[in-house]
């Protein structure tokens, strides 16, 4: 689908879920791209990690497709970006920070030298066809948090990107109300905003304040070690924690590799300067519990991360009884099971666990209501367009558009065509929009034959069936609760398989594998209530 004389929007990720997010503006015949973004699986895929936007609709549109211009390094706004960017074929647009995490992705992946990187130094304006962008910086919990404001023929977009207001946010300098409203000034036609906490009724906080309570929390535990466990990304919160240790008479630690490359690439780019000299953990160690900070990863209960290992007793950072771990961090909604049982062990080991439900040892990086509300009266847009969100979120955040006294509110969500310009705002047609599924070393479909049968077998077992002409049967089950009774199940769906087999003895060879699957299946129905999926190999031998 080409755009004509027009301005279009469409999301193939990141509207109605929180994360992966990927959007394209359309105009005079081109597609540009803003965030390529991943999410995690949790519970929904058995086996997978990652989980992606289906790119098929703007794949068959590449060659007009202009680039893609990134907000931020978060993983729901960069972490697509190695496995598609060389398919796309397009170049890459960020400020430094971003710029820098996202080549040594590239690198990673082994294809840096393959794509264009564009690294924007300045805030200035850069031209993409009809496009033109320039960053606008706001508070985010990584470091060159932006917005985008995107000039067209047909009106000025403010992009918000994921923000928040922060009166002291420790890293960064984010555009001030006087700013913002002289953006307003100039006139907006749409605003496309984070909708994540709009059912907050309160402002998401400060970083500074967050510096005091970890401040107040640090100095109570004197004397005892303290680990505190953040999103690696959040430059502030490590800038934070570096200068409550220094005012409590602590060393500093830090246990990650992701932390090790947040700090290199932050101070690479002018933040975490006045960071204290840091230590090992085998000096750590060494030291009196009171006198060391330890910053860990793992705060979502990833069980690889620093964290769980340190709970389960495999790391070589060793935590006794009375020492603290405060989470300084929020649970992503799926991951609240994992979390509950790292924060258990750790309490069955004596270890005080502190998180923000009961002291002010984290704020959100998005907006809630009142933010929201004074974004709307400085930019003052025509058309409120919610984006990043489920959508109870994106629907409450149209409502409180309206009631804003925004004169239009767009709902939209993935794969849905929007036009913005000229006429009446609105929904005017769809696209293809899905997932896929980083599954080992391949991208498939996340509604593939493989996610599928990975279910039914993780719901209900597998049962194998051999078979040969002569009678005789073999059966292997894996996933029934037949501990006891298995031997005797066999015994007995041997027995089935094999009258089902001479039963069907003259018919063609798929009757009589599908007699044999139903006879194994209905056995194992009688034994345990399971219908698993079953597998038959009839040898004519």
């Amino acid at each position: 689908m080409i755009p004509g004389n027009e301005l279009l929007f469409c999301a193939l990720g990141g509207s109605g879920e929180i994360g992966m997010n990927v959007n394209l503006y359309g105009c005079q015949g081109k597609w540009l791209m803003v965030d390529l973004g991943m999410t995690f699986s949790g519970n929904e895929y058995p086996g997978v990690d990652l989980v992606f936007a289906d790119l098929e609709f703007i794949e068959n549109e590449r060659e007009n497709l202009l680039g893609i211009v990134l907000t931020h390094a978060h993983e729901d706004h960069i972490g697509a970006v190695p496995y598609f960017a060389r398919e796309l074929g397009v170049p890459l647009y960020a400020t430094p920070f971003t710029a820098k995490l996202v080549a040594a992705k590239l690198e990673e992946a082994g294809i840096l030298d393959e794509i264009e990187l564009n690294v924007v130094d300045d805030l200035e304006q850069f031209q993409l066809g009809a496009f033109g962008i320039r960053y606008v910086p706001l508070a985010h919990s990584i470091a060159e948090g932006n917005a985008l404001v995107i000039e067209t023929p047909y009106g000025r977009i403010f992009h918000t990107g994921d923000w928040k207001l922060d009166d002291e946010p420790q890293v960064g300098t984010p555009a001030t109300q006087a700013e913002l409203t002289a953006i307003g000034d100039e006139g907006v036609l749409a605003l496309v905003c984070d909708s994540t906490n709009v059912f907050n009724p309160e402002a998401s906080g400060s970083e500074g304040e967050v510096y005091r309570g970890l401040m107040a929390e640090v100095k109570r535990h004197k004397g005892r070690r303290v680990v505190v466990t953040t999103f690696a990304s959040n430059v502030a919160r490590l800038q934070t924690l570096g200068d409550v240790a220094k005012k409590t008479g602590r060393q500093l630690c830090v246990a990650g590799r992701s932390l090790d490359r947040i700090i290199s690439v932050g101070q690479s780019c002018g933040y975490l300067k006045t960071l204290p000299e840091m230590i090992d953990v085998e000096t750590a160690m060494g030291l009196p519990p009171g006198e060391v900070l330890i910053v860990a990863t793992g705060g979502q209960g990833e069980p690889r991360a620093a964290l769980a290992r340190i709970a389960d007793g495999n790391h070589p950072i060793k935590l006794a009884k009375g020492d603290v771990v405060l989470f300084s961090s929020r649970q992503i909604p799926g991951n609240e099971i994992q979390i509950g049982r790292i924060q258990n062990r750790l309490a069955d080991a004596g270890i005080v666990v502190v998180t923000d439900r009961q002291s002010p040892i984290h704020v959100s990086g998005h907006p809630g209501r009142p933010e929201l509300e004074a974004l709307y009266s400085w930019l003052r847009p025509q058309i409120l367009m919610p984006v990043h969100g489920e959508i109870r979120h994106m629907k409450e955040q149209a409502r409180l558009g309206i009631a804003s006294g925004i004169p239009h509110a767009v709902f939209q969500k993935n794969g849905d065509l929007v036009r913005l310009a000229p006429k009446q705002p609105g929904k005017f047609g769809e696209v293809h929009a899905g997932r896929l599924l980083l599954d080992g070393d391949i991208i498939s479909a996340a509604n593939g034959e493989a996610i599928t049968m990975r279910r039914r077998i993780s719901l209900n077992g597998v049962v194998s069936v051999a078979a040969n002409r002569k009678g005789h049967v073999e059966i292997s089950a894996l996933g029934l609760p037949l501990d006891e009774d298995y031997e005797e199940f066999v015994a007995e769906a041997k027995r089935d398989v094999a009258d089902a087999l001479g039963r069907s003895r003259k018919a063609d060879r798929p009757i009589r594998v599908e007699a044999a699957r139903l006879a194994a299946r209905r056995a194992a129905t009688r034994w345990c209530g399971k219908k698993p999926q079953v597998q038959v190999l009839l040898l004519e031998d």
